[in-house]
Parts: C-alpha cells; sequence; structure tokens
C-alpha cells in the first residue's frame, strides 16, 4: 500500500514541478502565478486520503490584497486548516519570524508556510515538522524541473494536515482564549479595510459615529466593531441552544428586535457585500462556537457565577484575554 501511494504522490509531484518550473523560467512571475498549481496539488494529494476519509476539500485562493492567509482549506463545509505562500525563490526560515507570520500563527491552529518546495506545519503556532519535497537550487538553474524527495514525510505532514477538526471547548477560560486569537486578528483586518476604504466597513464606522460614539476614530472603531461581531456570535449562541445548527448566516435571527443596529449587523453577515476578507474569520469564530460544548459551559458559570448573566458574566473572561488594558481601564 505505501508503496503505491508513494508511487501515486511522485507521480503528482512531477507534474507539479513541470507546472512550476514552466512558470518559473519565465522570469515575471508573482507569488499569485504559482496558485492555479498548489491547488491542484493539494486537492491531488487529498485524493490519496480517499479511503480513509470520505469527505470532499475544497481549496479557496484569496481574492483580496488585505493581509490574509493565501489559501483556505475546507472538509466537509469545516474549516480545517490555511496555506501561506511565497515565491520559490524566498527562504522560509527569513518568513518564520516576520510580522505578518507571527498574526498567523498567534491566531490560526493549524497553518502550513510554503515556497511551494518546502513545507512548513504549524500547530497552535508551533513548528512540528517541515518537508523539502523538491530543490530550490534545482529549479533556479532553470535546465530541467526538481525531482521529487521525501515522499514518505510529505504524505505524513499532510495527513496530519488533513485530520485536524475545530476541538470541542468545555471551559469558559478556554473558549475566550480561542476567541481572544480570532477577534484580535478581525480587527487587524478591519484595520486595514477602512484605510482600503472598504464601503461596507465604512458604512459601519459610520453608522457607530452617528448612533454610539460621534468621537470614534477608525482604531477604536475596529476594537469595537471586532468585539461586536464576536461577542455578537457568542450571545447568539447562547440563544441558539435549541438549534440544531449555528453559523454566521443564521446568527442575526437570534439577536433581539430591541437591538436593530446590531440585529442589522449581523445581518450585513449574510450579504453579498460583505467582505470576503472578513468572511472566513467570521466563518471560523462560528465555528469554534458551533463546536462549543455550551451546556458544560453554561453548567460551569452556574457553579461559579450562579446569580449572574452568563453572557455578561464571559466579557470579563473574554475581555481579559483579548484586551487586558481594556479590562483594567473599565474596571470589568
Amino acid at each position: 500500500m505505501k508503496k503505491i501511494i508513494n508511487e501515486k504522490l511522485n507521480k503528482i509531484l512531477k507534474s507539479y514541478f513541470k507546472d512550476i518550473h514552466n512558470i518559473y523560467i519565465t522570469g515575471s512571475f508573482r507569488e499569485e502565478s504559482f496558485y492555479p498549481s498548489l491547488k491542484t496539488l493539494v486537492e491531488e494529494c487529498y485524493k490519496l486520503f480517499g479511503l480513509k476519509y470520505k469527505t470532499g476539500v475544497i481549496v479557496q485562493p484569496k481574492q483580496t490584497e488585505v493581509g490574509i492567509p493565501d489559501f483556505l482549506i475546507r472538509k466537509d463545509g469545516e474549516i480545517i486548516g490555511y496555506f501561506e505562500a511565497k515565491t520559490p525563490d524566498e527562504k522560509l526560515r527569513d518568513i518564520e519570524d516576520s510580522e505578518q507570520l507571527k498574526r498567523y500563527r498567534n491566531s490560526l491552529p493549524n497553518l502550513i508556510l510554503t515556497n511551494f518546495l518546502e513545507f512548513w506545519l504549524y500547530r497552535y503556532g508551533n513548528l512540528i515538522e517541515k518537508v523539502e519535497v523538491g530543490r530550490q537550487f534545482t529549479l533556479q538553474k532553470l535546465e530541467y524541473p526538481p525531482a521529487p524527495q521525501n515522499l514518505e514525510e510529505f504524505f505524513q505532514l499532510l495527513e496530519k494536515f488533513f485530520i485536524f477538526s475545530t476541538p470541542e471547548i468545555q471551559k469558559s477560560y478556554e473558549l475566550s482564549i480561542e476567541l481572544a486569537k480570532r477577534t484580535q486578528f478581525l480587527e487587524h483586518i478591519l484595520q486595514e479595510e477602512l484605510l482600503r476604504e472598504n464601503e461596507e466597513i465604512t458604512r459601519f464606522y459610520k453608522a457607530f459615529q452617528e448612533e454610539l460614539i460621534e468621537t470614534l476614530t477608525k482604531e477604536r472603531f475596529a476594537d469595537l466593531y471586532a468585539q461586536t461581531i464576536t461577542y455578537g456570535l457568542f450571545a447568539a449562541r447562547m440563544r441558539s441552544l435549541p438549534e440544531r445548527e449555528f453559523k454566521r448566516e443564521l446568527a442575526w435571527k437570534f439577536i433581539p428586535k430591541s437591538l436593530p443596529l446590531l440585529k442589522e449587523i449581523f445581518y450585513s453577515l449574510t450579504g453579498p457585500h460583505f467582505p470576503e476578507s472578513l468572511t472566513w474569520i467570521v466563518d471560523d469564530i462560528s465555528q469554534v462556537l458551533k463546536k462549543a460544548d455550551i451546556q458544560s459551559i453554561l453548567k460551569e458559570f452556574k457553579i461559579t457565577r450562579w446569580e449572574e448573566d452568563p453572557v455578561i458574566h464571559f466579557y470579563e473572561t473574554f475581555l481579559s484575554t483579548y484586551n487586558p488594558a481594556e479590562r483594567k481601564r473599565l474596571g470589568v
């Protein structure tokens, strides 16, 4: 069985390297030039796991210039991980400690960094495995494509990546950590979109100014809006317990009519104008909440803070992780 898989993987990589080589020798490539080849590689490699994993995989290259991971990978509708790609000329060791990759590693639990020849797998921010499947200097000689190597190691790395699933969280503090990581990422994306004057985000910025805080700055708005989305999703999740399904598109249904601005914000998450740069991270937050053991968390609240509304009490836990300085300033 191992021999058959290695033969198939070798064939897939030979075709992949041929495509990469043809693009590289033109000399006029960009990082995005290699995206179709990488997408095909991931999809073809996933098929090698067909007997073990029945669900399909969807590889979604990003459609925006905002600083988000280059590829989003879904399995059976669930986000399982991300790819961040650099050109074949770049050394991954020079990228690892960049501000961009630190942000990704701090927020995304299952991430592969690649220059299309090397693949480094990070789990919860830690590098757990790296494999060089084609030599960089061979590609740079321009004479012929790199020869596939380290097939078994590459197969094992991909297997670890593909089997990842968002864990079921049972403690409020653990949930607050996972939500805070993603909210910090969301805040950063919002700041970028405001600089780019994204129409939908700017509209809500002006609405916050008119209806809530007249002197609101863009920086403060990004913070408030990120918190509003995450905490609103948490509150909606608490109200959606009888429902069998919870996702971004349904959250607005669980926001009370007495909060019209909040309801409009969450209704916008379902619309065609909601930025693609935000959709994936809101989906990720929704997925964490969907898979959280809300009953266990409610039981924990009942034992420790039985006299308080759990939605209100959880904000203290969340804010202590997301922005401890703000928690201290507000006296929460």
